[in-house]
């Protein structure tokens, strides 16, 4: 189950990123080419966050479907899975457009008063200029 060692990476970026704040929510773009199985992932992201400042974060998985283009007809087209990535139109080979994202997408962070109590939400885009945070395909 592989979904477990993505938990668990996501995990580790997030508190990278955001360190000293428990997060309420969590956003991930998965393409279906990945194979992931979002109730796994779901389960294995609640096991790994225990004892942590993700413990009880809600996980949000966006699906991106997957979609291919072809060279030479021009036609872009759905791969389905399993993936087809040969054009039925003009027999030549698609050129992958979408599906195999991976990405963490959005961190919702509590915002705590002077006491350490919770007093709302705050978005944080990890996203940096350099470079965007995500988990590396497996």
């Amino acid at each position: 189950m592989h979904e477990l060692s993505i938990a668990m990476a996501v995990i580790d970026q997030v508190r990278d990123a955001v360190p000293d704040d428990r997060v309420e929510s969590l956003t991930l773009r998965i393409g279906e080419l990945v194979a992931v199985v979002p109730e796994a992932l779901d389960f294995s992201f609640g096991l790994a966050a225990e004892g942590t400042l993700l413990a009880g974060a809600r996980l949000v998985i966006e699906t991106v479907d997957g979609e291919a283009h072809c060279d030479g007809c021009g036609r872009d087209t759905p791969t389905g899975m399993p993936p087809v990535l040969w054009c039925g139109d003009c027999e030549r080979p698609l050129t992958l457009l979408a599906g195999r994202e991976l990405e963490i997408v959005r961190v919702v962070v509590a915002d705590e008063g002077p006491d350490g109590a919770a007093v709302g939400d705050t978005a944080r885009d990890t996203t940096r200029d350099e470079e965007t945070s995500h988990v590396p395909h497996r």
